[in-house]
């Protein structure tokens, strides 16, 4: 997926969540996730189960919930309370995901998704698997939405002390700073 102002994706490991919250382009006003098939194409398309039906117009909804919050959470990460609602909703549907723990002949362990019929359970099972992964690597918390409210995108901030606010600082930042510089004249 193309990111803004020439910034990088995110590494591979955080992709799932970072292409999840990014289905919607809330500047530009695009919504990839607009019909139960649109979703169900877009999650076979990630190798994820789908059940023998796909997804309907109940399962649409509780993956927007999902995306939503899981925006609300990346930007917590860059400084931004998340509204205990967001939270609230993220907890259900987790709780709904089936995740087990997983250890390889070398010790290792991992939460790993559970084999799933397919849908929601399934998706979020993926999503809360790559949380807790990029949590361990200490990756997660520099995938960030946007503090521009006409924006939150999400984005991988790669500056070396991790306090990126921007989506891109050629974009929102600059468009920031201005409205700021303008604010003190």
């Amino acid at each position: 997926m193309e990111q803004p102002g020439e910034r990088y994706a995110a590494p591979e490991s955080l992709r799932l969540v970072q292409d999840l919250v990014n289905t919607v382009d809330l500047e530009g006003g695009t919504e990839e996730l607009d019909t139960p098939s649109a979703l169900t194409a877009w999650v076979r398309g990630r190798g994820i189960a789908v059940g023998p039906r796909g997804f309907d117009r109940a399962g649409l909804h509780d993956v927007l919930v999902l995306r939503e919050a899981l925006r609300d959470v990346c930007s917590a990460h860059a400084g931004a309370d998340v509204p205990p609602g967001a939270l609230a909703a993220l907890d259900g549907l987790l709780a709904a995901a089936p995740l087990r723990l997983a250890v390889d002949p070398a010790g290792g362990a991992t939460v790993v998704p559970v084999p799933a019929s397919g849908g929601v359970a399934a998706l979020t099972a993926e999503v809360a698997a790559v949380i807790a992964a990029a949590a361990a690597e200490g990756t997660w918390p520099r995938l960030k939405a946007c503090a521009a409210d006409t924006c939150r995108w999400v984005y991988y901030d790669r500056s070396p002390a991790g306090r990126g606010r921007w989506c891109s600082m050629a974009i929102c930042g600059s468009r920031a700073k201005m409205r700021a510089y303008r604010g003190r004249k």
